[in-house]
């Protein structure tokens, strides 16, 4: 037969694998001072060569360029230091106020009144258009808003009564800044129900869900409601117009 060569065929052959044992690294401790090893039956076993021997991690690509020099004092680079610090926590702060800037105005531009609300904050009534003896009905801030034109009659009516008789005592003066016009809302301080004008008692208003009684001047005089009807704020521009609101 002939002979076998193995190196002819390529074969590999696997090198000895090394066990790590306590023996063998203390074989592989070099023959130095200042080395420990310690290996036990409950602990691992470890070597310790000098401090010299351990590599210390390079950090540069990780510095600033004022850092690069590991070996330089603290106080040398604290201005450049806390001047980033100061770049950053200003630049945060002005962003922050600006932010709180932007929602407090978008919160109170939200909670002010819309431009349709504000027309309708006050209204503008013509004199001339209500004739004598006659009561008209506006709406002023989602209210009936009662105007009435009294005759002379029941000016004197109203001026006459005693006031100390009223449930809600108020004279016909504090109620009328001009006697012909009484300005009030249209809605019964008993529960919220709006009055029929020129009827009742008195002549005045009467609110048909309670039965309350009002007079020419809207002050209470019979009935559950306790109060008289509210005046609003109003003025008279001229002898032709009177704004409410």
């Amino acid at each position: 037969m002939g002979s076998f060569n193995l190196a002819s065929r390529g074969v590999v052959v696997s090198p000895s694998v090394e066990r790590l044992t306590g023996e063998s690294l203390r074989q592989s401790v070099p023959k130095i001072g200042a080395v420990r090893s310690t290996s036990g039956l409950f602990s691992s076993t470890t070597v310790r060569f000098a401090h010299s021997d351990v590599r210390v991690p390079d950090f540069s690509d990780y510095r600033r360029n004022p850092l690069q020099d590991s070996t330089a004092k603290n106080r040398d680079s604290h201005a450049a230091r806390n001047s980033f610090t100061y770049l950053i926590v200003g630049g945060g702060t002005a962003a922050g106020v600006y932010s709180a800037k932007s929602v407090v105005t978008y919160l109170i531009s939200s909670l002010s009144a819309s431009a349709e609300v504000l027309a309708l904050a006050k209204i503008e009534v013509k004199l001339g258009d209500i004739p004598e003896g006659k009561n008209v009905t506006f709406k002023w801030r989602g209210k009936p808003l009662f105007i009435r034109h009294r005759t002379s009659d029941e000016i004197s009516a109203e001026q006459s009564v005693d006031v100390s008789s009223l449930r809600d005592p108020q004279t016909d003066s504090d109620r009328a800044k001009k006697p012909e016009w009484l300005v009030v809302l249209g809605v019964c301080t008993h529960l919220g129900c709006v009055p029929i004008a020129n009827a009742g008692d008195y002549g005045g208003y009467y609110c048909p869900c309670h039965g309350s009684h009002y007079d020419a001047s809207g002050r209470i005089r019979k009935g559950p409601a306790p109060l008289n009807l509210e005046v609003p704020t109003y003025e008279f521009v001229d002898d032709e117009t009177l704004l409410v609101g």
